[in-house]
């Protein structure tokens, strides 16, 4: 294959997870027998510009369909970091106008309709979207291109949280920015750091809908190629270690000694051997793991995405975990792709009293543990197999 960013041919695998459904499309009880779609996940780096992206890519309109589960409001981490992003932004720049990519069901949005900011919500997903239509905050039901961007998109703050991996053409999406970028505005992404990603073996971050893992040098150059430039970057701790970007129209003006730090943290990325043990290391994940779950009485909290990479990935079935709690209501009574494991509300853990609670969103392990904390009644334990097998 070719890099899907800069066209040449180096690629060089460096995780391979199996065959795994979309993380996403979860299933209802008649649809247990119905044919599933499994598509290689396979993670390659490019040796030219050293983009991390999955070998193949499906296309988006498969993934992002109108009975997309996950809703962003759903998480109080999600609208808590949202309302605080928010905060932030208005008092840095104060900016009139918002556009915001991949806006779901309008958990960020909102916070900015308070403020009197001029709003707009660009999200494929249908449920997602309409429910943010209902809130009153405008949507276009769509894919943002460079197309949607020269008809209709202009902004002076254009924005998204977790959203710039999930765009299989990364030249048209970062071209349309260019276009939809009032004079004078920004663009800020947040994205998981893929340094973090290697370094601390959070290999559940894989999944298709994540086209693209990014490092700061792989996204200047992809904005620099259309005339966007990053003038500076935070590093913030969501999702085991996360990078947001801000970016402006090229030449204007210094750029913050944030931006020479993260690059000068990822001089070793420049090279096929940094990624080179990966695999093994998250093999032994696997193993340490499995050997574990054959030999305890577990079940699961959190069925977002990344759990189902782990599960898929580790072979679980209902024998090994019986269920998955999970807070949603889009995703209880239904069941986890692949693995067809039901997903139940948090009464299922009191009732049932496992002996371990496996917490699959180790990233808010703190914050779950408080939460279930009443398993130690019965002498239950928490599990946390990345990057390491934990018992707590």
């Amino acid at each position: 294959m070719y890099c899907r960013f800069c066209g040449k041919k180096g690629i060089h695998s460096i995780l391979n997870l199996g065959h795994q459904p979309f993380s996403n499309s979860f299933l209802t009880k008649e649809q247990l027998n119905e044919p599933e779609t499994y598509y290689p996940l396979e993670l390659v780096v490019c040796d030219s510009c050293w983009l991390v992206q999955i070998k193949r890519a499906p296309k988006a309109s498969e993934i992002f369909k109108d009975d997309y589960v996950y809703h962003s409001s759903q998480s109080p981490a999600n609208v808590s970091h949202a309302k605080e992003y928010t905060d932030m932004i208005t008092k840095r720049f104060g900016f009139k106008s918002v556009v915001e990519i991949g806006s779901n069901d309008g958990y960020m949005l909102q916070h900015f309709k308070e403020k009197g900011i001029n709003v707009l919500g660009v999200d494929p997903a249908t449920e997602c979207a309409n429910e943010a239509i209902q809130k009153g905050i405008p949507t276009l039901i769509d894919f943002f291109s460079r197309s949607l961007a020269r008809r209709t998109v202009r902004a002076d703050l254009i924005c998204g949280i977790n959203v710039l991996a999930h765009q299989p053409d990364i030249n048209d999406f970062v071209s349309g920015l260019k276009y939809a970028l009032n004079p004078g505005g920004i663009v800020t992404f947040e994205f998981p750091h893929l340094k973090k990603m290697i370094d601390g073996l959070q290999f559940d971050t894989v999944y298709h809908e994540h086209y693209y893992y990014f490092s700061l040098m792989t996204i200047m150059a992809i904005f620099e190629r259309h005339l966007l430039e990053v003038f500076d970057v935070d590093e913030i701790p969501e999702h085991g270690g996360s990078l947001r970007i801000y970016a402006r129209h090229k030449g204007g003006g210094s750029r913050s000694d944030r931006v020479a730090k993260v690059l000068k943290d990822e001089e070793p990325m420049r090279s096929v051997d940094y990624y080179a043990d990966f695999q093994r290391k998250v093999n032994k994940i696997y193993y340490d793991f499995v050997n574990h779950a054959y030999a305890s009485n577990l079940i699961a909290y959190g069925a977002a995405a990344k759990a189902n990479t782990f599960i898929n990935y580790c072979r679980l079935d209902s024998k090994l975990l019986p269920f998955v709690v999970d807070r949603s209501p889009f995703k209880q009574g239904k069941f986890l792709p692949g693995s067809h494991i039901p997903v139940f509300d948090e009464e299922m853990i009191k009732r049932v009293k496992p002996e371990y609670v496996l917490i699959t969103a180790w990233n808010l392990k703190e914050e779950i543990m408080k939460q279930l904390s009443y398993i130690r009644s019965w002498n239950g334990k928490f599990v946390v197999a990345i990057p390491r097998l934990e018992i707590l």
